[in-house]
């Protein structure tokens, strides 16, 4: 695939990605259709999708998208004091940065027992939904679906609970191919809210 048509694919998926609130792989497929390119064109990289998000974010939310990152990380902070037992690590947009009020929130959690965290949540009388997505090394995961509102943004969002082993941790943390985390713990979002100068005291001593 040519440079110039993979960034073609990567601006149009950017735009779905933060106006529509796509996740980046049904982006990308649905910028081939309004590009009308074959469906078997090869798709441009997280990576390359990943600078067009930040570009257009830039350029066309700079205004907005701040305050609409920290309300998705300070909700997804009080998720992860919530369901501290079950060693919560944050992921996708919202711990990126590139998240806008129409993304949704990923935890992983890494439990002794895969069905703790259902257990726990049907005690504290929550509904969910039980349902497999996209996890680690592009495997599905077992995953536990919430809808959370979101009063600053007067939105709802998905909170979606990704249920693995304890022995997955340690695969999770590798750096992905720009040297990055690709997830983090509570006390890490704590210092991106505290470095963002938006968190408060209670949460600091949380």
């Amino acid at each position: 695939m040519s440079a110039p048509v993979a960034l073609e694919i990567a601006h149009v998926a950017a735009r779905l990605a933060v106006e529509e609130g796509l996740e980046w792989g049904a982006a990308k497929r649905r910028a081939l259709r309004e590009l009308g390119l074959p469906a078997r064109t090869a798709l441009p990289s997280n990576e390359v999708l990943e600078d067009a998000v930040r570009a257009y974010i830039a350029l066309f939310c700079a205004d907005t998208q701040p305050q609409q990152l920290r309300a998705l990380r300070r909700l997804a902070l009080r998720w992860m004091e919530r369901l501290q037992a079950f060693r919560p690590y944050l992921s996708g947009a919202v711990w990126q940065g590139t998240a806008t009020r129409l993304s949704d929130i990923y935890l992983s959690l890494f439990c002794d027992d895969s069905k703790s965290a259902e257990i726990a949540l049907i005690d504290q009388g929550l509904r969910f939904e039980p349902r497999r997505v996209t996890g680690l090394h592009g495997e599905p995961v077992e995953a536990l679906s919430l809808s959370c509102p979101v009063p600053e943004l007067g939105e709802e969002v998905g909170v979606h609970l990704l249920i693995y082993d304890l022995d997955d941790l340690r695969g999770a943390l590798r750096p992905d191919a720009r040297g990055r985390l690709p997830r983090g713990d509570a006390a890490a979002l704590r210092r991106l809210l505290a470095d963002a100068g938006t968190v408060d005291d209670e949460e600091r001593r949380a």
